[in-house]
C-alpha cells in the first residue's frame, strides 16, 4: 500500500500550506495540493485546512473561504468521515463551514498573540490524535488575533460531556477561550480544529520549539496503514 495521501488546501490569503506540506511529508505521507476554486478532492485520504489569513478575514475570519467551490466537496466528504484537520484560520473555516460548534473571536484583551504554548491532549482516540497519549503535554506556537473560542453553554457542556475537548490550553491562556479550550472535534472525531499550530513542531532543523507537532500526521498516516 502507497503512503497516505493528504490534501493541502490553500485559499487566497493562506500562509502555512506549504509547511502542512512538508510537516506530510516528513511524516511520511504524500501531500496532495489542492486549490480553492476547484471542485475536485483528487482522492485524498484525508484533508488537511492551514492557517494564515484567508480573503483577508474579511467579514470574519473563514466567512468567505467556508464558500469556496472546494468546501463544496469537503463539507459532504467529512460529514460521510473524511479525516479533517483545521489549524488556527482552518479552524475558523471549520467552524464557519458548521463542521465544528462555535466560534473563534477576537483575543481577550484585543492583543494579537505570537508565543509557544503548552496544551494538553483530552482525547487521543480521534483520527488526528491517536499517537499521542491521554494528558500528554505538548508544546506548539499559537500566532493569532481572534482565537478565543465561544459557544453557547449547552454547546460547552455537550463538547465537554462527549469528549470533544480534543486539546485545552496549559498555564497563561492565550486568548480567554472558554474552559482553556485549545481544539475540539467532532462526535465522530474525524474532523479536528485547534488554534495551535502542530506542522511547525515538527522538525529541529527549522528552529522548531518542539517535535510535538509530529503526532498529528503519524496519527493519520497509521490511520490508512492499519485500515
Amino acid at each position: 500500500m502507497g503512503a497516505a495521501r493528504v490534501g493541502v488546501v490553500t485559499f487566497p490569503g493562506t500562509l502555512d500550506d506549504q509547511d502542512a506540506a512538508r510537516a506530510v511529508r516528513h511524516a511520511g505521507g504524500e501531500a496532495v495540493p489542492l486549490w480553492h476554486a476547484d471542485h475536485d478532492l483528487r482522492g485524498v485520504d484525508a484533508v488537511f485546512l492551514p492557517g494564515g489569513f484567508s480573503y483577508g478575514d474579511y467579514l470574519r475570519c473563514g466567512a468567505i473561504s467556508r464558500f469556496a467551490p472546494l468546501m463544496e466537496e469537503l463539507i459532504p466528504a467529512a460529514r460521510a468521515g473524511l479525516p479533517v484537520l483545521g489549524t488556527c484560520n482552518g479552524f475558523q473555516i471549520l467552524c464557519e463551514a458548521h463542521l465544528l460548534p462555535g466560534a473563534l473571536t477576537r483575543n481577550q484583551g484585543l492583543h494579537y498573540v505570537c508565543r509557544d504554548q503548552r496544551v494538553r491532549v483530552e482525547n487521543a482516540t480521534t483520527a488526528w490524535t491517536a499517537d499521542y497519549a491521554p494528558g500528554q503535554e505538548l508544546l506548539l506556537p499559537v500566532k493569532h488575533g481572534e482565537g478565543r473560542y465561544v459557544a453557547d453553554a449547552a454547546t460547552i457542556a455537550a463538547l465537554e460531556s462527549g469528549g470533544q475537548v480534543v486539546f485545552r490550553y496549559l498555564g497563561a491562556n492565550p486568548n480567554g477561550s472558554i474552559n482553556d479550550i485549545a481544539g475540539i472535534s467532532n462526535e465522530a472525531g474525524n474532523v479536528v480544529g485547534l488554534m495551535p499550530h502542530p506542522e511547525h513542531a515538527v522538525e529541529e532543523l527549522t528552529g522548531a520549539p518542539s517535535v510535538d507537532g509530529r503526532g498529528f500526521f503519524t496519527s493519520i498516516l497509521k490511520r490508512f496503514v492499519n485500515l
